[in-house]
């Protein structure tokens, strides 16, 4: 289960590092997300379809087999988030300093029953590991409770005209920390079609022509920064696409 999850989440990073549709399986010198169809890259495969992280745009039949081509979906920048960003990995260290700090009694008592000579010598050791552990974990604790509270601000005339803006900034920050720390430094961009999917599920009634307007305002104040596409023919949904002027706009970046 451990190598269909590593599967899965390096077929997810690459997906996030190029957005667009791409192939689910490697095709000879053709690229794509999982190696083969089998074993644990076929198994990682069939999950990432099944819970909706990756979806089908389209597929081509050649011979008996068929060749689908797929996009990395909201839900799959979540899960990366869930299992890469900081918070996830502080919370693990957290339960382990607590499972130590519960060992440590435990332990002591053991070896002043064998080595009662070093008694005081072990007690005085056993002080200064948990007096090193409890700072540790205040640590950690005030790490965790700053990362739980902090929320990106927006001036008080975005949010209440555009009440979605904190979540896309929060998505946005989300999918910068699961895509992790890149060779140049940089983050691939969100598509405007990926957020704007990512909102509606929290904003039903959001429609293009707002959701363009508050980008277009928190483009102004540099809270995110609006790329245009590589070419016309780099708009698979083109009805997302933002026009400023001669620019087509077509990702954001934080």
């Amino acid at each position: 289960m451990v190598r269909v999850e590593q599967s899965l989440v390096d077929a997810l990073r690459q997906a996030l590092a190029e957005p667009g549709e791409q192939r689910l399986y490697r095709a000879g010198k053709l690229s794509g997300l999982f190696p083969s169809r089998n074993g644990i890259h076929g198994a990682a495969a069939a999950q990432a379809l099944r819970d909706g992280l990756l979806e089908i745009i389209r597929s081509e039949t050649k011979g008996k087999t068929v060749h689908e081509w797929v996009r990395l979906t909201p839900r799959g920048v979540e899960f990366l988030h869930e299992r890469e960003s900081p918070h996830y990995a502080l919370q693990e260290l957290r339960s382990t300093l607590q499972l130590n700090q519960q060992a440590v009694p435990v332990w002591l008592a053991e070896m002043r029953g064998t080595l009662q000579a070093m008694d005081e010598r072990l007690a005085a050791d056993a002080r200064k590991w948990l007096e090193r552990l409890d700072t540790l974990a205040r640590r950690v604790e005030e790490t965790l409770r700053r990362l739980e509270q902090s929320a990106p601000l927006l001036p008080p005339e975005i949010a209440e005209s555009h009440p979605w803006a904190i979540d896309a900034l929060n998505y946005l920050d989300r999918r910068r920390l699961a895509a992790g720390p890149s060779a140049d430094g940089n983050t691939s961009p969100c598509p405007l079609p990926e957020l704007f999917s990512a909102l509606v599920r929290q904003h039903p009634d959001l429609s293009i022509r707002a959701y363009h307007e508050g980008l277009r305002r928190l483009h102004d104040r540099r809270l995110v920064h609006l790329q245009p596409a590589a070419s016309l023919d780099d708009l698979p949904q083109p009805e997302y696409a933002l026009l400023e002027g001669a620019a087509v706009f077509y990702y954001v970046a934080r």
